[in-house]
């Protein structure tokens, strides 16, 4: 007789070498890179492609090379003329050192997402709410400064801050709206002012013009009448001699045959 063979030791061998295979090798993305620990040791950053661990003794924590946009949750600020208000952002940054962003921080995540919200409160805390809501391009740099700054001993380039809203109280916006109604009342007077200031010279300058021109005088008269009257009215009135002779060209005497 055949003795029969039991296979349940090769099988559970052949699992744990296929186990044992799986964690030795690693395939990691274009965009991805592994921290390699040996023994608890830092040996360097590896990727992309195939990675090939010692099991057991090597150990990997794989970081993404791209972009992250991060929404920072609404901060409570108090601007420097003392308005209270809400504000939110949003925050792009990407990992340029991976070694230094596993080892120089527990989470790099939650440690730019801690300094985004402080340095969001202090930046807006020293600025008054007429340039937070004009100067917002200047804010916005002055911001992803100070972040790129604080954020590069852990190997993070913070590329761009965007402030996205900001929540004004009901009777601060109450007060906006009506500075910038009596604004445009302003503008409104001063524009009506200017015109009749023009109107006015031009006036002045029309009068000293029919001054020295007695003839302008008297046609504009009569283009007064005949705006007073009308097209279908006929308005006989006596014209002196020595204005037909003047808009004769003065070639006559003026005196009747």
């Amino acid at each position: 007789m055949i003795p029969e063979i039991d296979i349940v030791p090769y099988a559970v061998l052949f699992a744990v070498l296929l186990a044992i295979l799986a964690s030795a090798i690693k395939v990691l993305r274009e965009y991805e890179r592994g921290v390699v620990f040996r023994l608890g040791r830092l040996l360097r950053a590896k990727g992309p492609g195939l990675i090939i661990l010692i099991p057991v003794v090597d150990k990997m924590v794989k970081v993404s090379l791209r972009t992250i946009a991060m929404d920072v949750p609404p901060q409570d600020v108090i601007t420097r003329d003392n308005v209270s208000v809400k504000v939110n952002a949003v925050l792009y940054f990407r990992v340029m050192d991976p070694e230094k962003a596993i080892v120089e921080v527990e989470d790099f995540l939650y440690a730019t997402s801690q300094l985004a919200q402080t340095t969001l409160r202090s930046v807006l805390g020293e600025v008054e709410l007429d340039d937070l809501l004009s100067a917002r391009e200047q804010i916005n740099e002055k911001l992803q400064t100070i972040l790129d700054e604080q954020s590069d001993a852990w190997g993070i380039k913070v590329s761009l801050v965007e402030i996205k809203h900001v929540d004004l109280p009901q009777e601060m916006q109450r007060a906006i709206a009506k500075q910038a109604e009596a604004e445009r009342e302003r503008r409104a007077k001063v524009i009506n002012a200017e015109g009749e200031f023009q109107a006015a010279t031009r006036l002045a300058e029309a009068a000293e013009i029919i001054m020295k021109e007695p003839a302008a005088l008297q046609l504009r008269y009569l283009q007064t009448l005949i705006d007073i009257t009308g097209e279908r009215t006929t308005l006989v009135l006596p014209i002196p001699i020595d204005l037909l002779g003047k808009l004769g060209g003065g070639g006559g005497t003026g005196q009747p045959t």
